[in-house]
């Protein structure tokens, strides 16, 4: 468990931002996790009062507000209709519907956990994330960039009509995720995002050109090599490197027919 020695509910994130330059203080996402481990907050920010729990559709995109709850996500008629569902996909089988109405967007990506389902599926789209003072960067890089103290406002979704498909794979049904899979394609062109190898999300392109507009078997099987050789895999209590591998293969195939099917 964790113990909060400073309760801080911030006006603005300029406050916010000031307060969470020290490193004994904590935005308050992404706690959850942390009954697994140990630790002492000395001030802990609570961004509940800037209105960063909404989610805003316009003709270019969506935009999640870093308190937008998981539950959120996965009831939004909208989001989820434009998505084929993926969005939902990536959090339904997050613990349970109580743990998803506490769990926040930001707290999901912000850490870049490396078993975050969001996380994997938002790389396989066109997505950004809206930083304080970093500005607008894209999700892509944001997953490699350094841990620091900015402030993580909200995520973007382009919609550009891409179709995507989310797909993971559990122990039992209320457990961390063993592998994360995303496919996605535009036009004839497919991204592949990969989570919980154990090590956080990674995006691979078909910089080959290996699959076509409507991928023959072949193709698949060829791509699907091309996939798990730009990856690493590692082992931990709930699966063997090896496992993951293999799994990588399965999921990106039902996730690539998924897609075609659309």
């Amino acid at each position: 468990m964790f113990t909060i020695k400073k309760y801080v509910v911030v006006d603005s994130l300029e406050e916010a931002y000031k307060l969470n330059q020290s490193r004994k203080a904590n935005i308050l996402g992404g706690l959850l996790w942390m009954k697994m481990g140990k630790k002492t907050i000395q001030t802990a920010i609570d961004l509940s009062n800037l209105g960063l729990d909404k989610i805003e559709e316009n003709e270019e995109c969506f935009e999640i507000g870093a308190m937008v709850r998981l539950r959120d996500l996965e009831i939004h008629e909208e989001l989820n209709k434009y998505f084929n569902n993926a969005i939902k996909d990536c959090v339904k089988s997050i613990v349970g519907v109580q743990f998803r109405n506490c769990a926040t967007v930001g707290g999901s990506i912000f850490s870049r956990f490396g078993f975050s389902d969001p996380l994997t599926c938002l790389l396989a789209l066109d997505s950004y994330v809206k930083l304080y003072k970093g500005g607008v960067i894209p999700m892509k890089e944001f997953v490699n960039m350094p841990y620091d103290n900015d402030i993580l406002e909200k995520v973007i979704i382009k919609k550009d009509n891409r179709k995507i498909s989310y797909m993971s794979h559990r122990n039992i049904s209320t457990d961390f995720p063993v592998l994360t899979c995303a496919v996605s394609k535009l036009e004839d062109k497919f991204e592949v995002a990969v989570g919980a190898r154990p090590q956080k999300a990674a995006l691979v392109l078909d910089e080959e050109n290996i699959l076509s507009s409507e991928p023959t078997k072949e193709e698949i099987e060829k791509f699907v090599d091309y996939v798990e050789s730009k990856l690493t895999f590692g082992s931990n209590m709930r699966a063997s490197k090896e496992f993951r591998s293999h799994l990588c293969k399965v999921l990106i195939k039902r996730c690539i027919n998924e897609v075609g099917g659309m």
